[in-house]
């Protein structure tokens, strides 16, 4: 089977497509085919060795896959077989085939595509995760979404929309903020524009956001705490800008405002069963057309070293997928 492996820290664009022996199901696992598989800025840290935490090498890149299953190990029934999964694998996503537990697969949503569903636990599950239990986010109230064109933030846009808020998307190109637009965001802002604040301002008639959702970090961070309105929550997601922000903290104190760290892996890693909620409403979002989480585009998996170094320069626009089929 092909299979793509870093195998020395670099650049991503240096991936190449390599072979492997097919893995065998054990008691409690399934065989699956592997038919897409997405990616996100993270998996491209990985790759360089740059996240806070470094996978020991050699590894393969990305975690989130989608597929049917081939076979099944003992005691478990043959049923499963040909049966449409998602999955966070741990043993990585660029490959053709993967051994997981079946405990860890979940159905896909019917009406969901095997492509959008590759690219929908990390991104979406954060968001949501993000939104309700960490911001409490309420109908009618005002989001802004940082780094809004990326799949984290074009999740946040759709799982926002379907909470009942008001998304202003924040992107730093037309082509980008376009996208979010397209996505669903209500306003749009330019903050490349060392003004942005006062766009912001103009946008919300000075009232401030009730939630910020910032997957960037950087000195973006504390224009956007500024610009909470009293009571509002500041959640911190990551840092793709590559710079962890230091905030005065008395603005929270001035704003009566919260900053709170968004860790869906963490938080599910603590308590696996708080991710079934989660999911379970997430499904239901999907097939009621509430959430709409087709990727961007999809590429073959020979292309998947370039679609890694897209994020790290900041050229991605929403969630990418590989097909490994094309």
């Amino acid at each position: 089977m092909r299979v793509v492996r870093c195998v020395n820290y670099g650049e991503p664009r240096e991936l190449k497509v390599e072979t492997a022996d097919e893995p065998v199901p054990g008691p409690g696992e399934v065989l699956i085919a592997v038919e897409a598989a997405g990616l996100g800025y993270v998996d491209a840290l990985f790759v360089r060795g740059t996240y806070q935490v470094k996978l020991p090498l050699p590894f393969i890149p990305g975690s989130e896959i989608a597929g049917r299953i081939e076979a099944v190990g003992e005691g478990l029934s043959g049923d499963l077989v040909g049966n449409r999964v998602m999955a966070l694998s741990s043993r990585g996503a660029l490959v053709e085939k993967v051994v997981l537990p079946a405990a860890m697969c979940a159905p896909v949503p019917g009406g969901m595509s095997l492509e959008a569903a590759a690219g929908f636990l990390v991104s979406y599950c954060t968001a949501l995760y993000g939104l309700e239990n960490c911001g409490a986010l309420k109908q009618g109230e005002t989001v802004l979404v940082l780094g809004a064109a990326g799949g984290v933030g074009m999740a946040a846009i759709d799982v926002a929309k379907a909470m009942g808020a008001r998304v202003i998307a924040a992107a730093s190109s037309e082509e980008k903020r376009a996208a979010a637009k397209a996505h669903g965001a209500d306003m749009v802002l330019d903050y490349s524009d060392p003004d942005w604040r006062k766009a912001l301002d103009a946008l919300v008639e000075k009232r401030g956001v009730d939630v910020v959702y910032d997957p960037v970090g950087g000195a973006f961070s504390e224009t956007a705490f500024r610009c909470l309105a009293p009571g509002g929550r500041h959640l911190v997601v990551g840092f793709a800008n590559g710079e962890i922000p230091k905030l005065p903290l008395n603005l929270a104190l001035l704003k009566r405002a919260s900053l709170v760290g968004v860790d869906w892996g963490g938080e599910i890693r603590a308590n696996p069963k708080a991710n079934i909620p989660l999911m379970k409403k997430l499904a239901e979002w999907a097939a009621a057309g509430r959430i709409h989480p087709e990727p961007a585009a999809t590429y073959p998996l020979e292309e998947a070293g370039a679609v890694l170094q897209r994020p790290l320069e900041r050229k991605s626009v929403g969630k990418p997928v590989i097909r490994m089929d094309a």
